[in-house]
């Protein structure tokens, strides 16, 4: 169980939005229990499980938008071409006579000659052509009109002779050119209409991501997984049989061959997955459940037969299935028919897993983090029969996960890393990860080279509660108001035994919250006792308390403590049998929609019980509220001297928090420490 990391308080006044929320949740959620909604993943009609005519008109309708673009594209070919030729400046043409007579005024500069056809320059730069004779050249023609010969020796004469190739060239490619663009575009529209096929009919391979044992850029092992000891563990017995199968195999032990690895999200699953391959150095197959299905009939179990065939080719290899419960949930649970496309490749996955050989070495893994919902036959021995259930981390996980993440930054000398872990209980890989990511956009946004302590706590509030609203300014009497809301939570923390103590109180908006309160326990812990959960109570509603009982009204502030203290309560008596009217009864799964592979109503139990439930859960929370209205009555100069430092100072941090509780003689927890000499208080 996820332990609660910190109370939050929020006093947005936000009443409307909150309505208008509610009712996008209902509209979202009315199409997904009606019984005529469509699952385009899950659900086929009859015409589409017999053929795949979706994908011939789209194949059909392809093809035609090729043609029409190809069309166009000659089009403006031609065009391009007929403008080009139509805008050449003609060139004049004159005959053998009139260049005589020019040449003899001395008006030519050059002639150039390509067998008849001569080239005309002119001294004023015009250009004109005309032809000769074929049997006799420029000169002789010219002497043959009477044109003196220094007049002929005056004009450069350039004769050119054209070779075969480009004079071939120049005659065929008038009439060439269409025939290749012709050809051209055949070869063109054949080509996409043959991808386009292809494509098509390429649905049923698998789209499987291939890590190889060389790739050293992405490899991972478990050095590189800080935290998570007893799953490195587990999973170091894979790592061995990949390495040495032959000594498991000749003593008669069979290496599990499915591993299911379950956790909460950001517990580092897949990170744990990659590492066993990267320590096996063996091929790494990864693919996303959600993956195996398509709109197309049959084409998930035909990307897990080509999935586990390209696994058994490489063989020794790992198939990584992740977030799994996307098709392998529960069968027969009224979600979808007999024939619905996921059950198909669940069953494939089943089949393809009972039929590996000893000797194959070919291990499937799994990560989700909602076992409840896996199907049995999943579960049982000869596939998944290995879990390894992977929590949050601990304090000294945490310091080692937050030492990996701070590797590559520079880190200031007032940073201290067991301060951080110690203040994050709760927190994931992930959520560290992106602690220390936002710590580091602090201290650039800031322009500073190093990341100070500062950056991080405040990296800890905004990945807990969210960024600072600098923008929302409180009048006077919303600051009060809030300042009194959060310290009638501090107060009623501290005086609570079974309560956790305060680390910070703040008044300051962050995310959705005017102000909050973060309490954090004494020391880890994995469970949480009746009276725990009666004090967390509460303190949550101590917000709710002050507003009511000192300042005569309430506000949409208390909203969300309301939900959480609620919620608590009906799972005291409804999850934890913690009701003595009640008894020890489960009356809900803990996902509220399986238990134990099986469909489930959203209630299992009659009016008559219900009722009942409703009263005990009645009964928690005014019991919870006269125990807050007793203390805070009690404690009243406590409170408003709580109050008036957060509305001078905005925020009390632990220290500061605990001078005004001694001044005024409540006394601070302290951890216990058992030695062997007894029980020692220390601080």
């Amino acid at each position: 169980m996820k332990e609660q990391k910190t109370t939050q308080t929020h006093s947005e006044n936000e009443s409307q939005s909150l309505k208008n929320e509610s009712k996008n949740e209902l509209k979202n959620e009315m199409p997904k229990n009606s019984p005529h909604s469509q699952n385009a993943g899950n659900s086929q009609s009859p015409r589409q499980n017999k053929s795949n005519r979706p994908a011939k008109k789209e194949v059909r309708g392809t093809f035609l938008n090729n043609v029409v673009g190809a069309v166009l594209i000659f089009i403006a070919i031609i065009s391009i071409y007929t403008y080009t030729e139509g805008n050449k400046a003609e060139i004049q043409k004159i005959t053998i006579s009139e260049l005589a007579a020019d040449i003899s005024a001395g008006k030519v500069a050059s002639v150039s000659v390509t067998d008849d056809d001569l080239s005309i320059v002119y001294t004023d730069k015009t250009l004109k052509e005309s032809k000769k004779e074929t049997q006799s050249s420029l000169t002789e023609t010219l002497a043959n009109l009477g044109i003196e010969k220094d007049k002929i020796a005056a004009v450069k004469i350039d004769n050119k002779v054209d070779s075969g190739v480009s004079y071939w060239l120049l005659n065929i490619l008038p009439f060439l050119f269409p025939i290749l663009l012709f050809f051209f575009m055949i070869w063109f529209l054949t080509r996409q209409a043959r991808g386009a096929g292809v494509q098509a009919m390429s649905f049923g391979q698998s789209r499987a991501r291939l890590t190889t044992p060389d790739d050293s850029k992405v490899k991972i092992t478990f050095k590189d997984v800080a935290g998570a000891k007893e799953a490195k563990q587990e999973l170091a017995e894979i790592v061995d049989f990949l390495k040495n199968p032959k000594k498991f195999l000749d003593i008669g032990a069979r290496i599990p061959k499915g591993i299911l690895l379950m956790g909460a999200p950001g517990t580092g699953k897949t990170l744990l997955a990659r590492a066993v391959a990267g320590e096996a150095g063996v091929s790494f197959f990864s693919m996303s459940g959600s993956e195996f299905v398509e709109m197309f009939v049959g084409v998930g179990a035909s990307r897990v037969r080509d999935l586990f065939k390209q696994a058994k080719l490489t063989a020794p290899a790992i198939i990584f299935i992740d977030e799994i419960d996307a098709v392998g949930r529960s069968r027969g649970t009224g979600m979808g028919g007999g024939n619905d496309e996921r059950e198909q490749t669940l069953n494939q996955i089943l089949v393809e897993m009972d039929g590996f050989e000893p000797n194959e070495k070919v291990i499937v893994m799994a990560a989700t983090n909602r076992p409840d919902v896996l199907d049995s036959a999943l579960l049982r021995p000869g596939r998944f029969d290995r879990r390894v259930t992977i929590d949050l981390p601990d304090r000294g996980d945490r310091l080692a996960i937050l030492e990996v993440h701070a590797k590559n930054k520079p880190l200031a000398e007032d940073v201290n890393l067991i301060v951080v872990a110690e203040r994050t209980p709760g927190f994931s890989g992930a959520d560290l990860y992106s602690l220390m990511n936002e710590a580091a956009i602090v201290a650039a946004r800031e322009n500073r080279t190093k990341i100070g302590q500062y950056d991080l706590i405040r990296s800890i509030e905004k990945v807990m509660i969210g960024p600072e609203r600098k923008s929302h300014l409180m009048n006077k009497k919303e600051k009060e108001l809030t300042a009194y809301h959060e310290a009638g939570h501090a107060l009623l923390a501290s005086v609570l035994k079974h309560a956790d103590p305060v680390h910070k109180v703040s008044i300051i908006s962050r995310g959705r919250a005017m102000g909050f309160t973060m309490k954090l326990p004494l020391e880890e812990r994995r469970t949480q006792s009746k009276n725990e959960f009666l004090d967390d109570i509460a303190m949550s509603l101590g917000g709710y308390v002050v507003e009511k009982n000192i300042f005569g009204d309430l506000t949409t502030g208390s909203s969300n403590d309301l939900q959480v203290s609620t919620a608590l309560a009906r799972d005291m008596v409804t999850k934890y049998g913690m009701s003595d009217k009640i008894g020890p009864i489960a009356l809900e799964a803990s996902s509220g929609r399986a238990l134990f592979g099986q469909g489930v109503a959203d209630k299992e139990y009659s009016e008559a019980v219900g009722t009942t439930i409703d009263g005990e859960v009645s009964k928690i929370m005014n019991e919870a509220y006269d125990r807050a209205l007793t203390i805070i009555t009690e404690k009243r100069a406590v409170l408003d001297a709580i109050a008036k430092a957060l509305v001078a100072a905005e925020t009390l941090e632990q220290k500061e928090y605990e001078q005004i509780l001694v001044v005024h003689g409540i006394e601070l927890k302290k951890k216990e420490v058992i030695v062997e000499e007894g029980v020692v208080i220390t601080d």
